[in-house]
């Protein structure tokens, strides 16, 4: 199946470089471009995009208002955003992770790295730069100082079962379904299944989701070095 891609930055330069290397794959191509967050909306939609490849900064509605509009837009479901950032630590990346983003990329990053990106965004397979990103995640979120976490969020873990805590608990740490796995002596697929049903019942849209309750709800104490 192909991948459907959107690409939303405002500099027609990059949307033209990152045209010509995902266009080159066979597995995936560009299906429309936008140069500011409201048109990106309105093309995930009309385009059925899979993937949308949103820059932060851009004029009128930026990518952190567009990612909340995909996020909160039931007919875009399945819509997965990868931010494309110039500084990847810039905390913008948080808030957009927050409003529904499944991760983050570098705008430096090797090509493969983008492209690898955009495989395991339309999979929902897979948190992006899993280390980098839940660092990130603690980073930030340590300067809010969440010292019981957020109440409101720690109660809706109480619908999840103790496994499920514990599967919880190794993806805010970045491990992959395999590692996970190895960790608590159980199967890859019976991973993933603790991690669906963690997802639908505490409504989160991918792995990214995930990571951010288990950090703001207490489960995960943030560790600044």
């Amino acid at each position: 199946m192909t991948i459907r891609v959107l690409l939303a930055d405002d500099q027609a330069l990059l949307r033209s470089a990152f045209r010509v290397l995902v266009d080159s794959e066979p597995d995936m191509e560009v299906v429309g471009e936008a140069s500011d967050g409201a048109e990106a909306v309105r093309l995930a939609k009309e385009q059925q995009a899979d993937v949308v490849l949103m820059d932060i900064r851009m004029p009128g509605t930026d990518g952190l208002a567009a990612t909340r509009m995909i996020s909160a837009d039931p007919d875009l479901a399945d819509v997965r955003v990868v931010i494309l950032t110039t500084f990847e630590v810039d905390d913008y990346v948080v808030q957009s992770l927050r409003a529904g983003a499944s991760g983050f990329l570098g705008k430096g990053s090797e090509p493969e790295e983008l492209l690898n990106a955009i495989r395991i965004a339309a999979g929902g397979q897979a948190l992006l730069s899993p280390a980098a990103t839940t660092g990130l995640i603690a980073r930030f979120l340590a300067t809010d100082d969440p010292a019981d976490g957020d109440p409101a969020r720690g109660e809706r873990l109480d619908s999840l079962t103790v496994r499920e805590r514990e599967v919880l608990v190794q993806v805010a740490g970045g491990h992959s379904n395999d590692e996970i796995a190895e960790r608590l002596e159980v199967s890859p697929l019976t991973v993933k299944t603790h991690v669906n049903r963690a997802m639908a019942k505490l409504g989160a849209r991918d792995r990214a989701q995930l990571v951010v309750t288990a950090y703001e709800s207490g489960l995960v104490r943030p560790r600044v070095e």
